[in-house]
C-alpha cells in the first residue's frame, strides 16, 4: 500500500479503494443498517465543507461531546478533512470540565449529542467565548444558526462544495503530517486534565503499525463500543481507515450482549472490567447448576488449561487430549463463545491491567485475549500480544517503529517513536517534566510505569510509579496487582480499591453493582434488599474467604488486614471511575475518608 501523510489523505484513498464495501454498520429503529465507504465519503465531505462554510479555518479546534456512535466518527473525519483538529470530550464530563476544555483548546464549534449536552455547553459559553456554533446529532435546531442539526450542517456543506468545486480535495492535500489532529484531554485520575497533542503523523504511524502486524484484516468485522474520546477508541478508527475492515458501532453497553449475537464480529476491543464481569457470571452460573453440570464444567476447564499450556508453548494437543478438548468445547466452551457471536478470533484488551488468571481462564475456554499497552501520550497502541506470539501476564511485543528502554535506576519504562505526542497543550512545564532527553538529543517519554523486558522482548508492567503505596513501615505495595487478584477471587463482579499509603497496614474497599449482587444472592439463597445484602453475613463470609486466598500469596506487609463494603458501586457518573473504567484513587479515598479512618482507629501497631 502507498504511504500516506495524513488521516484525510488515507481516508480519501480508502473511499476510492473500497467504495462499494461496507464501512459501518449502525443501529436504527428497525435493526441494523449499512454505510458503504463511498457513502461515508459523501457524508464526511459534506460535514467538512459544512464546517468550512461556517468559517472554520485550518488547525482550529472543533469539539465532539457525544457517546460512541456512527455520527461521532463521521464528525471526527469531517473535522480532519476540513483541516481542523478534534477536541474530544467525554459525555460524562461536568459542565465545569467542559468549560475548561473548551477554553483551553479554544474550540470554535462543538458537536453535541442531544438536548442535555447542548444545555451543558450553553451553560458555560461565558467561559468559552471562542465557541460560535453548536451542531447536534439528536437535538433541535435553534433556527438562528447558533445550534444546527447535523443534517443542516451537511446541507450547508453540500451547497458549499458545489460552489467551490475542488476546494475540498485541495484542502485535504494541504493538511500536513506534523499538524495537530487531535487534542485528547486525559481523564485525570489526579489534577486538572491535560490536553495531549497528537498529530496526523501519530495516527498514520499507528494505523500502519497495526496494518504491518497483520493483526487485523480487511475482511474482519469489528464490534465497537469503546469511548471515542479515549485514545484506545481513536487508534482503532485510525486502523480501520488504513486497513478497511467493517465496523459495527454502538456505544450502548447495555446492548452489548444482544448485539454480539446479531453482528457476530471477528474481533472486539474491550477493557478488563468487561472480562471480569463475564468471568464472574460464568463461574457463578456454573456453580449454580446441578452438581453433574458443575463437574463437567470443572473437567472441561481442566482439559482447556492443559491445551492452553501447550498452545502457549507453540504446540498443539495430541490425539487423546485433542479429543477431550473437542468434547469440552461442545459441552461448555461453544456456549461461552456463542455469547460473543461465535466468530470472534480474539479480543484486544487495553486501558488497564488484565488479570493473568482471567486471561488464562478464557484461553482455556478457547477464547484468546491479546493484552496491549500504550498511553494517550503514545496514541495508544505501543505494545501488543499477537495471535501467534503471546505471553499472558505481559503486554506483548512493541509495535513496528516503537522504541523502548528501561531506566536502569528507577525501572521506569521510557518510550519514543512517531506515535509519541508533541506535548501537553499550553503546559510547557508539564511537557518538559514528562520527557527525558538522552545524550544523542532523542526525546523519551517517561510513562510513569515500571516494567521489565524478558529475553524475547515481551514487556511486563510491574508497577504504576504514581500509584505505589508506601506503608508507614516503609514498605512499597503495588495496589493494582492486589486489586486484580481480589476481583478474580471474589465470585461477584466488584470494584476494589486497596488503601494503605502512610498507614501501618493495607485495607480494601469493595463496591458491588446492584444487578450482580442481587444475582449472586439469588443463586446463593440469600434474601434481602440491596442495602441489606451489602451488610449481610453471607457477603462478609465470601469476602473473608477471598481475602484469605489472596493474602496467602502476599507478603505480610502487603496483605489486606481489614476491609469495608461501600454503600454503592464506583461509577463514571459519580466521578470515581474514568470513562475507561480506571479508578480515581484519590477521589475514592477522599470521598470515603471517614470510612477508611474507621478501619485504622485504634490500630497503632503494624498488624
Amino acid at each position: 500500500m502507498a504511504e500516506f501523510r495524513t488521516i484525510p489523505e488515507t481516508f480519501l484513498h480508502r473511499v476510492k479503494a473500497s467504495a462499494n464495501k461496507v464501512a459501518f454498520r449502525f443501529p436504527t429503529a428497525s435493526g441494523w443498517s449499512d454505510l458503504s465507504w463511498a457513502q461515508t465519503g459523501v457524508r464526511v465531505r459534506n460535514i467538512a465543507c459544512g464546517l468550512r462554510s461556517l468559517g472554520v479555518a485550518p488547525q482550529q479546534r472543533v469539539a465532539i461531546l457525544a457517546n460512541t456512535r456512527l455520527d461521532w466518527v463521521l464528525a471526527d473525519l469531517g473535522i480532519l478533512c476540513a483541516g481542523a483538529a478534534t477536541t474530544t470530550i467525554y459525555p460524562s464530563n461536568t459542565a465545569g470540565e467542559c468549560a475548561y476544555i473548551l477554553s483551553d483548546s479554544e474550540t470554535v464549534v462543538v458537536f453535541a449529542e442531544d438536548a442535555s449536552q447542548i444545555a451543558k455547553i450553553q451553560s458555560v459559553l461565558g467561559e468559552a467565548p471562542t465557541v460560535k456554533t453548536i451542531v447536534t446529532f439528536d437535538g433541535q435546531s435553534s433556527g438562528d444558526g447558533k445550534v444546527l442539526t447535523l443534517a443542516e450542517l451537511e446541507s450547508l456543506g453540500e451547497t458549499w462544495n458545489n460552489q467551490n468545486v475542488g476546494a475540498y480535495e485541495s484542502g485535504v492535500q494541504a493538511v500536513q503530517a506534523e499538524e495537530l489532529a487531535t487534542l485528547i484531554y486525559t481523564s485525570g485520575t489526579t489534577g486538572q486534565p491535560k490536553g495531549v497533542e497528537l498529530t496526523h503523523d501519530c495516527w498514520v504511524f499507528e494505523g500502519k503499525a497495526i496494518d504491518d502486524l497483520g493483526l487485523l484484516k480487511e475482511e474482519d468485522l469489528q464490534y465497537f463500543w469503546l469511548p471515542l474520546a479515549h485514545s484506545f477508541g481513536k487508534v482503532l478508527e485510525a486502523a480501520q481507515v488504513r486497513i478497511g475492515f467493517t465496523t459495527a458501532i454502538d456505544g450502548r453497553i447495555d446492548k452489548l450482549v444482544d448485539n454480539l449475537a446479531v453482528i457476530q464480529p471477528t474481533f472486539i476491543a474491550a477493557v478488563p472490567r468487561i472480562f471480569e464481569k463475564v468471568y464472574n457470571k460464568v463461574i457463578s452460573g456454573a456453580k449454580a447448576g446441578s452438581p453433574l453440570k458443575y463437574k463437567i464444567f470443572q473437567w472441561s476447564i481442566g482439559v482447556g488449561k492443559e491445551v492452553s499450556l501447550l498452545r502457549q508453548r507453540g504446540q498443539e494437543p495430541g490425539t487423546i487430549l485433542g479429543a477431550q478438548f473437542a468434547i469440552a468445547d461442545k459441552l461448555v466452551f461453544s456456549k461461552l463463545k456463542a455469547r460473543f457471536g461465535g466468530k470472534v478470533r480474539f479480543f484486544i484488551s487495553g486501558s488497564a491491567p488484565l488479570s493473568r488468571d482471567i486471561a488464562e481462564f478464557f484461553h482455556a475456554a478457547d477464547i484468546l485475549i491479546l493484552e496491549g499497552y500504550g498511553l494517550t501520550e503514545t496514541s495508544a497502541a505501543t505494545f501488543v500480544n499477537r495471535p501467534g506470539q503471546y505471553k499472558f501476564g505481559t503486554v506483548g511485543l512493541p509495535v513496528p517503529g516503537a522504541e523502548i528502554k528501561i531506566d536502569p535506576e528507577t525501572g521506569e519504562i521510557l518510550l519514543a517513536g512517531r506515535g509519541v505526542m508533541v506535548g501537553y497543550h499550553n503546559m510547557a512545564d508539564a511537557t518538559a517534566e514528562t520527557f527525558f532527553v538522552d545524550a544523542q538529543g532523542k526525546r523519551w517519554l517517561k510513562t510513569g510505569d515500571k516494567g521489565e523486558l524478558d529475553a524475547e522482548g515481551f514487556l511486563k508492567i510491574t508497577d504504576r510509579i504514581k500509584e505505589l503505596i508506601k506503608t508507614s513501615g516503609g514498605k512499597y505495595v503495588a495496589p493494582a496487582h492486589i486489586e486484580s487478584k481480589l476481583k478474580v477471587a471474589v465470585p461477584i463482579s466488584c470494584s476494589v480499591v486497596v488503601h494503605g499509603n502512610n498507614r501501618n497496614f493495607c485495607s480494601a474497599l469493595f463496591g458491588f453493582p446492584k444487578e450482580d449482587l442481587e444475582g449472586w444472592a439469588k443463586q446463593a439463597g440469600v434474601s434481602g434488599s440491596y442495602e441489606e445484602l451489602l451488610k449481610s453475613s453471607a457477603l462478609q463470609t465470601v469476602l473473608n474467604g477471598a481475602l484469605k486466598e489472596v493474602n496467602s500469596d502476599l507478603p505480610s506487609y502487603a496483605s489486606i488486614k481489614k476491609f469495608a463494603v461501600l454503600p454503592t458501586d464506583l461509577s463514571i457518573e459519580t466521578g470515581e471511575l474514568t470513562p475507561s473504567q480506571k479508578v480515581k484513587r484519590k477521589v475514592v479515598e477522599t470521598r470515603y475518608k471517614d470510612l477508611l479512618d474507621g478501619l485504622y482507629a485504634g490500630a497503632n501497631e503494624s498488624m
